[in-house]
């Protein structure tokens, strides 16, 4: 940080020799109840032309400044967060996926990709997993009620009722139809690649499916007749690949890749912008293992 000197700083003239002494440099915006503060907590600090920063002397003046800095962060978190109740007072979010809580709002909602895409973006918001919501402090309401119209549609989406009204109007449409051979299809682990442009084995590489990790290329022949319907455009020069879903290990070991896919490729290495949400499913999909491990 740096501060603009008032003219009534001027005749705090430093020391010549606070460069030799035990102590430390400050430097913040300028503003006269902050230099107050810090004034009345540092009756003995300078300011330094030179530095163009406020030299507090001791040697443990790096500790204290740290302490000071910490409780003026907490004061402004403190004004911030009053602030955003008041205004949650005034324009309340009225919904039944949030509630009030002490330190801020508690949200909960059905699973919804979109859902957790908003929220991540809303400052200091952070996911229980044991409670199973997410938190959200009052400081970061204006944010909130910017997005709250995408978190609430997302959620409604994905309410089982909601849901079960979506699959009783796909049945028996050529929709729902095609979506059931592709998920068979994806139970079975295997992926058509070309014969002359295969995937590495036991690394991460992308798919339609995702991020996998290919075990095996068997060498036997793809039938386009009989899955044509679930990949297009597959020719009789593709084999098929069996595959796995990465480990969060493997995912974070993984290397992302600087250049984008090429247009139409069947696989490729991922970016960084693909492993992030794959690490934290894998991480999920772990915990959820080890928790129900007796």
């Amino acid at each position: 940080m740096t501060e603009t000197k008032s003219p009534a700083d001027h005749d705090k003239a430093p020391s010549v020799q606070d460069g030799a002494k035990p102590g430390a440099d400050i430097s913040f915006p300028y503003d006269r109840m902050t230099v107050e503060q810090f004034r009345s907590r540092f009756p003995r600090a300078r300011w330094s032309d030179a530095r163009k920063a406020w030299f507090v002397p001791g040697r443990t003046a790096s500790r204290r400044i740290g302490r000071w800095l910490a409780e003026i962060e907490a004061e402004a978190d403190a004004h911030a967060d009053a602030k955003g109740r008041d205004a949650f007072v005034f324009d309340p979010i009225d919904s039944p996926y949030l509630e009030l809580g002490k330190a801020g709002f508690r949200i909960r909602t059905p699973y919804s990709k979109t859902v957790v895409d908003e929220l991540r973006e809303v400052p200091f918001s952070r996911w229980d997993g044991d409670l199973r919501i997410w938190h959200v402090p009052f400081r970061s309401y204006e944010e909130l009620r910017r997005r709250w119209s995408g978190i609430e549609a997302g959620a409604r989406r994905n309410e089982p009722e909601e849901r079960r009204r979506r699959a009783e109007e796909r049945k028996g449409t050529e929709q729902d139809i095609r979506s059931k051979l592709r998920s068979a299809e994806r139970k079975r682990h295997r992926y058509p690649v070309r014969s002359d442009d295969l995937p590495p084995i036991g690394r991460p590489v992308v798919i339609a499916y995702g991020i996998v990790v290919f075990t095996e290329i068997s060498g036997e022949l793809v039938d386009p007749d009989v899955v044509v319907d679930v990949y297009p455009g597959i020719t009789e020069d593709h084999v098929w690949g069996y595959w796995r879903p990465p480990t969060f290990e493997e995912l974070v070991r993984t290397w992302p890749a600087k250049m984008l896919p090429i247009q139409n490729a069947e696989w490729w290495l991922p970016t960084i912008e693909e492993l992030r949400p794959a690490r934290r499913t894998a991480r999920s999909r772990e915990a959820r293992k080890y928790a129900k491990t007796p």
